[in-house]
């Protein structure tokens, strides 16, 4: 296995997103918007690769975590409740994205990033009316 993590003009990915993973064969790609700060891109493509593997693991499949995350109305529904996809109740990656967000703010205290500074520029980048969606 292999895992790649890269990082990318926010608007160069496939969706409204800051963090995005596909499987190519055995390689776990993960695709993160380009940030001000390193330890903000590394937090994540360290949740998007948790979430990716714990996914695997579960037998959530890739296709039903995109069909969700691209669907429009789900994306209206998340603006609306201001939550993440995956903290949507009906995300069928939930808890997979739940335990990431866990190992994303044990890394984040680990690396000195506030909280709350670095979910500001998450939000931020997610806020692209041309392009729906939330992040």
């Amino acid at each position: 296995m292999k895992i790649i993590i890269e990082t990318i003009p926010h608007d160069h990915h496939r969706y409204d997103t800051v963090g995005d993973w596909q499987w190519l064969g055995d390689e776990l790609h993960i695709k993160v918007s380009e940030m001000e700060d390193w330890r903000h891109e590394a937090l994540v493509g360290i949740h998007e690769a948790v979430e990716a593997l714990i996914c695997k693991q579960d037998g959530v499949t890739e296709a039903s975590v995109d069909k969700f995350d691209m669907d429009p109305l789900m994306s209206k529904d998340c603006a609306r409740l201001d939550i993440e996809p995956g903290d949507h109740p009906n995300a069928p990656y939930k808890t997979q994205h739940c335990v990431a967000t866990g190992v994303e703010r044990m890394l984040c205290a680990a690396l000195g990033v506030d909280w709350y500074e670095y979910e500001g520029e998450l939000d931020d980048l997610s806020v692209k009316p041309d392009r729906g969606g939330n992040a």
